[in-house]
């Protein structure tokens, strides 16, 4: 025990031993540091500078304590001194700490601070904790932090954070929709079930009081005519029912029949039974077994000889019919108490049945629009493939992407090196313009390669390629447009344009043509990838403001010696400024055909800058139309940009240059871009005079169609809604309900549908010969259309009473506007025909294949950008990401038209259908007269007629490919973005 205790107190004695030498230590080293302290104290006073730090080499992650020397200070008197200060230039981690006067000599006073791990610099003022500030002479302190993340890292650091921070915001915000969905249905049903309940309280009381009146005619029986067994019944019951047929208006018919219902025939025809003979009783009495309706107060029936539809000959009780009481066994208030429950169960049910479909198909019609907008950006971003394509294809913010680019195909062809040089967000990054990077061969051969990091902050992914690594020698800038990619799931949002359309055409409000289409459905497009677009448009006396919501009356200028009254209002989810000149000239009652066209639309022009001038507005870009809106592009440049607008950049479309040619040429010098709604058609109009000397800025963009307007999923005019999943069926419905509508022959017939201005541009001598050649074919024809030359009309007039009187179970022209029966037509015709001479774009043919129908089409302008044949352009359709959708033909006579009406693709129909024949074609000397026989048979309408899977199948492949506005409207936002470089 003794040894124990010795060994305890010499461990005792070497733990104290240890502390005293540490605490020795400490001693040593904090007289070392104060000491090291003070050293600096004296040099910083001897600088005169007013701050220091200690350990002088500042490191992340670790505490240091800040001097200030108090005598030079703009503090100095002060009894309260903090310091407030942030890390890496004021961007992270602020802190405000209160400092303690130090022992030593003079008036320095300190304070610790912790340095983060993320930083690399700190940046700190003084003050009294009111409004005296020491703030270096207002460049503020700062510390470098040696050793810690640069600026770069420390930007993605705050990106990452942000990007966490967003995807919680996302969350929260989806969540919260969530909750005021919920109560937003719970309000909904809440409304919809009093209403409910106060229909089945009115219903019921019109039921009960209708009732009353049938109770005065009903009995238990009638002596001699009829009667039932057992007298006392109720719902539920069987019971039989008698009928003396001798004294009624059935004494001499052979059979007897029963035609019964309830409650006034409430349900309609619900009880029928035949009667049998009854013997046993004076009389010629007959019987049937009939169960009585649950909850029926009385019995309706009639007598006839024949079950309903063959029935001839009825006893009805002179016109009243019969009615027998049907006793209930509770209380009548009770009884319409329960029944007015019943009656509001069953409209609960079917209105909850309506909604529900109604939600379903909202539902289906946002899951198709969205899959059909993510395969558009898909094609768009492949559109380039056999130049420059990327991997991933959807390039993502934070991920490495590689870029492969085909120079054999570009200016850059057979140069020994190609250099990649980017940046991102239009080439508006913080961090500029990455190095050039030198292009390394890949596996495919053509192409080369390189690899790059996308930054977080990152919306779009700009670059160019070039020959060398330095400025000089030859650039692939695709023209001057540079590439753009987009980048997903970026922390930042590309910044909204704004976009102005001057325009003197709008549809559904004030349309003449194509051009009220384009404006509203571009700037639908445009908004919907989050842009600001607004229109200006006439206030014509003849618009249609029935579709205009929300108008108010918003502001008056003067210009031009007159007052401008200016209305806005939504059209069609758009903001819209209708210009109303007091002076009247928008006063006439149409939109074009007055003397003063030219004046009318160039005062418009005029007001339209002058309102954006007044206005304060800053546009990027003022987007005018054709000759009626041109005059826009030079007035701003030699007026209005010197006036405030400097901002905006003019883009100037073409829609048809049969019209204003001059006006159209003076706009194209002055617009920054030009483009035309086609590329075929700004290929045929690239030698007119006005165009030839701006190629360099003028593009062809397809128009496209809006698919809320033609959606045959969600058309009210269509018998049965359909997808490509249905459209044969959907097809059908639609094809007898058209047959039926124009009464033509109720048969499956092939169906040509025409629908167009019956204009010499449309091609109306080869609609006639289409006409005759399709009916010569055994199929059918529809026309609807109208010719603003009453001699043309007059010509459709006399065709239309020879064909009726000729053809009058298949032929039908409707020489008029009917936009119902246009839907219709779409939807029932198996062709759509447009052999127009010349088509600047033309959305017929879209709108035909968004409804399944097959295009046949002259190859001129937008129609051959948008119809590949099935025969001929198999490689054309792949070289745009789609596969063949119709059948095309050259020429202006009728030679072409047969051939594309005719003909179907002998080589598709041999390899799909006859491949056994296609090998003993091959190998026959008669090849030659194999296809000389077949290329009668196997033509567009024979397809029809021979290969209905396969042209079933076109149906379907058309309807998935997407014309409408998600591609152009991508097309337009590159062009925005290029006029404004």
């Amino acid at each position: 025990m003794e040894a124990n205790l010795r060994k305890k107190e010499l461990e005792e004695n070497l733990r104290k031993k240890e502390m005293e030498e540490e605490r020795r230590k400490q001693e040593m080293q904090a007289n070392l540091r104060l000491q090291e302290i003070k050293r600096l104290a004296s040099e910083t006073l001897v600088k005169g500078e007013k701050v220091f730090c200690y350990p002088t080499i500042v490191t992340p992650d670790q505490d240091i304590e800040i001097f200030l020397n108090n005598t030079i200070s703009s503090l100095i008197g002060e009894s309260n001194i903090l310091i407030m200060g942030a890390f890496n230039d004021w961007r992270y981690k602020s802190f405000t700490v209160k400092l303690n006067k130090t022992s030593f000599s003079g008036e320095w006073w300190s304070c610790q601070i912790h340095v983060p791990k993320e930083a690399y610099k700190i940046d700190f003022v003084f003050f009294n904790g009111k409004d005296v500030y020491e703030n270096n002479d207002m460049k503020d302190f700062c510390i470098t932090v040696e050793g810690g993340m640069n600026v770069f890292e420390f930007e993605e650091l705050l990106l990452e954070e942000k990007r966490r921070e967003l995807e919680r915001l996302a969350k929260e915000e989806a969540e919260k929709e969530r909750r005021a969905e919920e109560e937003r249905r719970i309000e909904a049903e809440k409304a919809s079930s009093e209403a409910d309940r106060a229909q089945a309280r009115d219903e019921a009381e019109r039921r009960r009081g209708m009732l009353q009146e049938v109770l005065k005619k009903a009995v238990k029986f009638v002596n001699n005519v009829w009667y039932i067994e057992p007298s006392e019944f109720e719902g539920g019951d069987k019971v039989k029912l008698y009928y003396n047929k001798s004294v009624g208006p059935l004494a001499n018919a052979n059979d007897v029949w029963i035609h019964g219902g309830f409650d006034n025939w409430k349900d309609g025809l619900s009880i029928v039974a035949k009667l049998n003979k009854f013997v046993g009783k004076d009389g010629d009495w007959w019987y049937a077994d009939v169960v009585v309706p649950n909850r029926s107060l009385v019995l309706d029936w009639v007598f006839a000889d024949g079950p309903p539809q063959r029935a001839t000959l009825y006893d009805n009780n002179l016109r009243q019919d019969f009615h027998a009481i049907v006793p209930i066994p509770i209380p009548q208030d009770l009884f319409w108490a329960e029944e007015e429950h019943e009656i509001f169960k069953k409209l609960q049910s079917e209105r909850r049945l309506r909604e529900e479909e109604i939600r379903a198909k909202a539902e289906k019609t946002a899951r198709i629009r969205a899959e059909t907008k993510e395969k558009t950006m898909k094609t768009f971003l492949l559109s380039q493939k056999n130049i420059v394509y990327t991997e991933p294809l959807d390039v993502q913010a934070g991920g490495l992407v590689t870029v492969y680019y085909n120079p054999t195909n570009t200016v850059l062809n057979g140069k020994p090196e190609v250099w990649f040089r980017c940046s991102f967000n239009r080439w508006t990054h913080r961090m500029g313009l990455l190095p050039p990077q030198k292009m390394l061969p890949s596996d495919s051969g053509l192409h080369v390669k390189t690899s790059v990091k996308v930054p977080l902050d990152a919306y779009m992914m700009d670059f160019v390629f070039s020959e060398k690594e330095t400025d000089d020698g030859v650039f692939d800038n695709k023209n001057g447009m540079d590439y753009h990619i987009p980048v997903f799931g970026g922390v930042t949002k590309e910044p909204p344009m704004h976009i102005v359309h001057i325009s003197v055409e709008m549809a559904p409000i004030a349309k003449v043509g194509g051009l009220a289409d384009v404006v509203t459905s571009l700037s639908r497009a445009v908004q919907d990838l989050n842009h600001t677009v607004d229109i200006i448009l006439p206030k014509y006396d003849c618009l249609n403001l029935s579709n205009v919501k929300d108008l108010d009356f918003y502001k008056s200028y003067l210009w031009g010696g007159t007052e401008i009254k200016v209305w806005l209002g939504k059209v069609e989810g758009l903001s819209v400024y209708f210009l109303e000149p007091q002076n009247g000239l928008f006063w006439a009652g149409c939109i074009y055909g007055c003397k003063n066209d030219a004046e009318r639309f160039g005062f418009f022009c005029h007001a339209a800058l002058e309102f954006l001038l007044q206005s304060g507005s800053h546009p990027d870009v003022i987007h005018c139309h054709d000759w009626s809106s041109a005059p826009v592009a030079w007035l701003f440049k030699d007026q209005y940009m010197h006036y405030g607008l400097t901002k905006a950049r003019i883009v100037f479309t073409i829609h048809n240059l049969e019209f204003g040619a001059p006006l159209i040429g003076k706009a194209m010098a002055y617009a920054d871009k030009a483009t035309t709604v086609s590329p075929t058609y700004s290929r045929e109009v690239a030698g007119n005079p006005v165009i030839a000397p701006h190629l360099y800025k003028f593009h062809g963009i397809l128009n496209g169609i809006d698919p809320d307007m033609w959606d045959p999923f969600n058309d009210k005019f269509l018998p049965v809604s359909y997808t490509w999943e249905n459209v044969v069926e959907g097809k059908k419905a639609a094809k007898e309900a058209l047959q039926q509508k124009l009464d033509l022959k109720r048969a499956d017939l092939p169906l040509v549908g025409i629908i167009t201005r019956l204009t010499h541009q449309k091609g109306i001598h080869l609609i006639k010969h289409a006409i005759w050649r399709a009916l010569d074919r055994g199929g059918q024809v529809v026309l609807l259309g109208s010719a603003p030359d009453p001699r043309i009309q007059n010509d459709f007039v006399n065709l239309a009473s020879q064909l009726h009187s000729t053809h009058h179970d298949r032929a039908r022209l409707c020489l008029t506007y009917d936009e119902p029966l246009s839907h219709l037509i779409y939807a029932g015709a198996d062709f759509i025909l447009v052999p127009s001479i010349f088509e600047p774009c033309g959305l017929t043919q879209l709108t035909a294949m968004r409804y399944g129908s097959i295009p046949i089409v002259r190859k001129t302008g937008g129609l051959y950008d948008t119809v590949f044949d099935v025969e001929h352009d198999k490689e054309r359709a792949q070289s745009q990401g789609l596969v063949p959708n119709g059948f095309n033909f050259e020429g202006a006579d009728a030679a072409g038209v047969d051939y594309a009406v005719n003909r179907q693709v002998h080589d598709f129909f041999f390899e799909v259908y006859y491949p056994s024949l296609t090998i003993a074609v091959n190998q026959a000397d008669g090849f030659n007269f194999y296809v000389d026989r077949f290329a009668f048979l196997y033509r567009a309408i024979s397809a029809w007629y021979e290969s209905r899977d396969w042209f079933n199948s076109l149906c379907k492949v058309v309807m998935e490919q997407d014309w409408s506005w998600n591609r152009p409207a991508l097309d337009y936002l590159e062009l925005y973005h290029a006029a404004r470089k």
